[in-house]
């Protein structure tokens, strides 16, 4: 039987994924593929609806009770942060209107870390295409972006306010847990799947130039540069594996929410227990 499979339209999903979508991965189940935006897969993924899922570390927290962390397959970095772009100019934020990809993003969470002495007036959760015409059309005094935003932002008049991910690297020393890969508990075998998605990644790894055309039908932003650009950033050496710096990046993501009283108390170390 096929399995659920649920991603962005992003590069770097697509990229990973492509060898699996397409039956290329020896041994790997067929899958059936949505694409969401990551609002939709974490609103998802707490209903059940996906055997594999992608989804913001930020909602790791809800759902743990259904889904086991995979170790590859996500996206985590440096230098690779959200930003929170404004008009030029714009300055306190406090009785402003912020706009966010979806309200249990990790943009969303590491933004309200930040922010938590100088919060804003109001937060409005945006389709993330709409962001960046809307804070530059003034219906928003700021929005956080992630992924290709960060190449194409100028284009729409805006400055970054805050690189979210300079700070939490200043303030950490670690990489950036942004999206997790999740596998539903009781139908997926987690072990297997993160054999699968390895796969798939070192198989577009070895051949990027056969994900081509998968990756530009998919993606929001169509030219080649800033593809090739968004794939070089966020599909990286812990895309293969979180390794002890990812886990310690999700660790302190989920331990300073949780103390900060943002999320409930977590531990990634009872997500990836399948792993010891």
């Amino acid at each position: 039987m096929a399995l659920s499979l649920a991603i962005s339209p992003c590069p770097n999903d697509t990229f990973v994924f492509h060898a699996l979508v397409h039956g290329l991965v020896p041994g790997a189940p067929p899958v059936e593929v949505t694409y969401a935006d990551v609002d939709v897969t974490n609103n998802a993924a707490e209903q059940g609806a996906f055997d594999l899922v992608k989804v913001s570390y930020g909602a790791l927290p809800w759902l743990l009770d259904d889904y086991h962390l995979l170790p590859c397959g996500g996206a985590l970095g440096r230098g690779c942060g959200p930003l929170l772009l404004t008009r030029p100019g714009a300055g306190d934020l406090t009785g402003g209107t912020v706009a966010v990809p979806g309200d249990r993003t990790t943009a969303y969470l590491l933004f309200r870390l930040w922010s938590a002495e100088r919060p804003p007036a109001r937060i409005e959760v945006v389709p993330f295409h709409q962001i960046m015409p809307g804070v530059a059309a003034g219906r928003y005094d700021a929005g956080l972006v992630i992924h290709e935003a960060r190449f194409t932002y100028p284009r729409h008049g805006l400055t970054a306010l805050v690189d979210l991910g300079e700070w939490w690297e200043s303030t950490t020393g670690l990489p950036i847990p942004l999206g997790a890969i999740l596998a539903r508990r009781g139908v997926v075998d987690p072990l297997a799947a993160a054999g699968w998605i390895r796969a798939s990644v070192e198989r577009a790894w070895a051949n990027p130039a056969a994900t081509r055309d998968y990756v530009l039908a998919h993606a929001q932003e169509l030219e080649p540069d800033v593809v090739d650009q968004h794939i070089g950033l966020y599909v990286n050496e812990f895309t293969a594996d979180l390794g002890t710096d990812g886990l310690a990046a999700v660790e302190a993501l989920l331990g300073r929410a949780a103390d900060a009283g943002l999320v409930p108390q977590t531990s990634s170390s009872r997500a990836t227990a399948w792993t010891s």
